[in-house]
């Protein structure tokens, strides 16, 4: 029995040795002698006692292994005649406590029930185990699954989920998550039960995404939900914009984040043709993600399943029928840029694994499809562009945004324009995990100081202060005209909306016309331009923004003019 493990006979004795021990220390630490000898251990010294297991038992003390011995038998006596004796204290205390240590060490042999008890220990849980690994696999999914340092990174890539309300775009969303174990069975589960008590049964996939109560109500999304997803070979942003018209500029924000943009289309009869006659977002969506900068677009053709549909040939061409031709006059090029796929955001079908009841269709399902897409090219050595989605506050300035070119990297100063605030980066974030430099094309959260919340603005840029972008009020730009309703004349108001930017415009001069086919221009300015036509306008926007020639940077020289609500124009900027 180790002496220390013995309680004194009161609790004072032992407050009072501590009291003293620490004046001795203190008084010896005032006389510390710096020029001592260095300590050289005995080894033949006594073993150790402490001074209150000296004190306990006075007497039978001759030297350290003794006093121990005596402790032993002391309290072996005890627990043998369990003495009704009044005890003190702290006895008490061990001689209650001792048998059941004593009974799970070395269970004794008058006792084999302690002996049993002591094996059924760990029999027990491991009977249960098989059944705790399981339940335990399904609640701890990781929500971000955890890299290997060595492993390579894999290619970060935005996906934009754009089409008109309730084609099914946060519910295929949720399914992609679902399917990839990003979100676990229970959470599923429990969508599903308070989906059914409000009688939306079908939402509650798209749960996983539309997070706020607003958004569930009305089973609208309204902000652009994020989630992640990996497959094999890629690391996936899922950026779930609104479809609603009333949150164009919020799906805007959205699009300008993506490099990939799935339009998702409604089968079902007479939603698709909501969805696409004038009016419906289906063509409005396909506009803006073009001019975002969105160089591949897969069509999916949602609610396959439906009784109207029944996974019918007929339909599918239909949709696709109507769709090409629109999609080409945005600027798509229908064999290279666009990829249709029948599916069921519902049911999953076609999504991960290629489904039965949709025979015809020969292609990938959508997950390996995207993870088979050529990698995007991106400049990681170019100037750093990084335009502000949003920023908030939290101990300190934090800022959203995408990163469209160059590579930044902790305690990095940079500038942010077009106010020319020197800044420098506390911490970074991509994807929520913290690191410690990111390159192009991931959507970070930077921690910023020198500079205040209030002093940014959605649609500032962070640049690096060797290569700063453009910001003036002035530009030309080559615009063309898809859908307005009467003729553009100069001093015509529009709203502009360019990368992550939103602000007044108008168009101060036409400059010249452009034809379509040979890209000729025009010798006169041109009075007026009605739709269909290309011209070259110079504009002048009410503020300062930052701003880019297509030529040197396409994803900060494309913008889209809205009007009365209507997308109506694509351009790019060809002089600031």
């Amino acid at each position: 029995m180790d002496p220390r493990d013995t309680a004194p006979d009161s609790w004072e004795q032992e407050d009072d040795v501590e009291a003293t021990i620490d004046g001795q220390l203190e008084s010896a630490f005032t006389t510390l002698n710096v020029n001592a000898k260095p300590f050289v251990p005995n080894v033949n010294a006594a073993e150790f006692v402490p001074a209150f297991g000296l004190k306990a038992h006075p007497g039978n003390v001759d030297s350290a292994g003794d006093a121990a011995r005596a402790q032993c038998a002391q309290f072996i006596s005890k627990v043998e005649s369990e003495a009704g004796s009044p005890v003190e204290n702290g006895d008490a205390e061990m001689t209650t406590e001792e048998p059941w240590d004593q009974k799970e060490v070395e269970p004794s042999e008058e006792e084999p029930g302690g002996g049993v008890c002591v094996d059924r220990g760990p029999e027990g849980p491991d009977e249960t185990a098989p059944e705790m690994m399981e339940e335990e696999e399904e609640v701890l999914v990781p929500k971000v699954p955890p890299t290997q340092p060595d492993a390579p990174k894999k290619e970060h890539i935005n996906v934009v989920f754009i089409g008109h309300v309730d084609a099914g775009k946060s519910t295929i969303g949720g399914q992609i998550m679902y399917l990839t174990g990003m979100v676990d069975k229970r959470t599923l589960e429990k969508y599903e039960r308070e989906a059914k008590e409000k009688n939306r049964e079908t939402w509650y996939l798209s749960w996983a995404l539309d997070t706020n109560q607003e958004e569930r109500d009305k089973g609208k999304t309204v902000e652009v939900g994020r989630a992640y997803f990996e497959t094999d070979k890629k690391h996936f942003t899922i950026l779930d914009a609104p479809g609603h018209k009333s949150f164009v500029p919020n799906m805007i924000g959205g699009a300008s984040q993506a490099d990939l943009a799935v339009l998702v289309i409604s089968a079902r009869k007479g939603e698709f043709e909501t969805g696409f006659e004038k009016g419906g977002q289906t063509r409005e969506h396909a506009m803006l993600a073009k001019t975002a900068g969105v160089k591949h677009l897969i069509v999916l053709v949602n609610k396959m399943d439906d009784p109207t549909v029944n996974w019918s040939l007929e339909r599918y061409e239909e949709c696709k029928e109507k769709l090409v031709p629109f999609l080409k006059k945005v600027g798509f090029n229908p064999k290279k840029d666009i990829h249709f796929m029948p599916c069921s955001g519902l049911t999953g079908a076609n999504l991960k694994e290629p489904t039965n009841m949709c025979s015809w269709y020969t292609g990938l399902p959508f997950i390996p499809h995207l993870d088979s897409l050529p990698n995007f090219n991106r400049s990681s050595d170019g100037p750093v562009r990084l335009p502000i989605v949003d920023k908030y506050k939290d101990m300190g300035t934090v800022i959203l945004g995408k990163l469209e070119s160059g590579s930044i990297s902790k305690a990095q100063q940079l500038v942010m324009m077009p106010n020319r605030h020197v800044v420098e980066v506390l911490s970074l974030l991509s994807d929520d995990v913290e690191t410690d430099d990111a390159g192009p094309g991931e959507n970070l959260k930077l921690r910023l100081k020198g500079i205040e919340e209030e002093e940014i603005l959605p649609g500032f840029i962070l640049c690096n202060a060797e290569n700063l972008c453009h910001s003036g009020r002035t530009f030309d730009a080559q615009i063309v005209i898809i859908e307005h309703k009467s003729i553009i004349c100069p001093g015509y108001n529009a709203v502009l909306h360019i990368h992550t930017c939103i602000e007044e415009v108008q168009i101060t001069a036409l400059i010249c016309l452009v034809d379509k086919k040979t890209g000729e221009k025009s010798k006169t300015r041109p009075r007026f331009v009605k739709q269909d036509q290309v011209c070259i306008a110079r504009l002048r926007t009410a503020g300062t923004i930052c701003l880019e020639t297509f030529k040197d940077f396409p994803q900060m020289g494309r913008f889209t003019l809205r009007d009365e609500g209507v997308c109506a124009y694509i351009s790019i900027i060809l002089s600031v």
